[in-house]
């Protein structure tokens, strides 16, 4: 009998997204083929405890904190079976990464969305500890995360994207005035002002008249330091799935009808009222267009494993303009990345099997490279 890979689905975490990465975390449990697979839940807590087991789902879905009191430093919580994997080790803040995932997974699964999850952060962990993993790197999970940064190697690679400025909070708190000068005179209105380092539409506003300016950028400043604002245009927003390392293909594109003004974290995730339209409804030299620009924005920022990236497709001209790119995008069933990989040909499950293969791949590309100079 063939030995099962044992892999290990991280949710969960600090970040603003907790709940969309337990969403996303429970759908990849869920359709892991158990027969190729020994899968371990790894729960993060909103406040950075790690759950290992079984009930790391249930203890995240039950609560947003686990007190520990007086308790021993692992508190396991054996099931029936007393299987390894069927227990919960919860271990306190203080501890850096619970000693089950050092060394004893084949690959990690980090299905954590926006800050400490696709920042890099939790990567370059993996990366210490040599664990595969599933995704982009640390450099390419970084520059994804920030906006400003992603936009600049975009620049640099010559894609087409709408006009941007960027300040920081400090610089928007001692100079107001600067700030609303440059959106003014370089960007103007509408505009969309977001925070840099943020995903699943969280913080984001539309900003119509100058007054409505600095209560956008002080939302946006609660949830990171620097913020940047984009030009407003009349566009449809169009997503594609991209997957692979070195040779990356893109999926057929979906466009997102959003029941809200724009597809804000709402329509995303509460009302359930948007609708994706899958493929998109465009002209062929279009859609080919979105997926050639989609791969050249995948290998800037040096990508692997998989990215969505999301597009403008402006009304009137059908000038194809790129967004950003989402390196951990959400991942339920219904979520646009899995739902345009169907479209294409991929099965959610097949989907999974094709992203634990290319992250065992990069893997045994990276480990060609020598460390020893001698």
């Amino acid at each position: 009998m063939t030995q099962r890979i044992r892999v290990g689905v991280i949710f969960g975490g600090k970040s603003g997204e907790h709940e969309v990465s337990i969403q996303s975390g429970q759908s990849i449990l869920n359709a892991l083929d158990q027969e190729a697979y020994e899968v371990v839940p790894i729960g993060i807590t909103r406040t950075g405890q790690w759950i290992v087991g079984q009930q790391a789902s249930f203890a995240l879905n039950q609560a947003t904190q686990i007190e520990l009191g007086e308790q021993s430093q692992y508190v396991q919580q054996p099931e029936a079976n007393q299987a390894a994997t069927s227990a919960a080790a919860v271990v306190p803040i203080g501890e850096l990464v619970p000693p089950e995932l050092v060394g004893d997974f084949d690959v990690v699964i980090p299905v954590l969305h926006g800050p400490n999850g696709e920042d890099g952060t939790i990567q370059g962990m993996l990366e210490l500890f040599d664990i595969p993993y599933v995704g982009a790197g640390v450099l390419a999970s970084a520059v994804g995360m920030d906006k400003v940064f992603m936009k600049k190697l975009f620049a640099e690679a010559g894609l087409p994207q709408v006009a941007y400025t960027f300040c920081t909070r400090k610089l928007w708190e001692t100079q107001p005035a600067r700030v609303v000068q440059e959106v003014e005179e370089n960007i103007g209105y509408p505009c969309f002002v977001k925070p840099a380092n943020m995903g699943s539409s969280v913080g984001i506003s539309k900003v119509k008249t100058a007054k409505e300016l600095p209560v956008a950028i002080d939302l946006a400043a609660r949830y990171d330091r620097k913020i940047i604002i984009e030009q407003g245009l009349d566009v449809r927003e169009v997503e594609v799935a991209v997957l692979g390392n070195d040779e990356p293909e893109a999926s057929v594109p979906g466009e997102v009808i959003p029941d809200h003004e724009f597809y804000d974290y709402e329509a995303k995730y509460v009302t359930g009222e948007s609708q994706l339209i899958i493929p998109a409804p465009l002209p062929a030299q279009v859609t080919e267009e979105i997926r050639r620009v989609a791969v050249e924005a995948f290998r800037a920022v040096d990508g692997s494993g998989l990215a969505r990236m999301d597009f403008f497709v402006e009304r009137g001209t059908n000038r194809v303009l790129v967004n950003e790119i989402n390196t951990m995008p959400g991942f339920t069933r219904f979520s646009m990345y899995p739902k345009l990989w169907e479209a294409t040909g991929l099965s959610y499950t097949q989907l999974l099997d094709r992203l634990i293969g290319l992250a065992l791949e990069r893997s045994t590309e990276k480990r060609r490279s020598t460390q020893n100079l001698s």
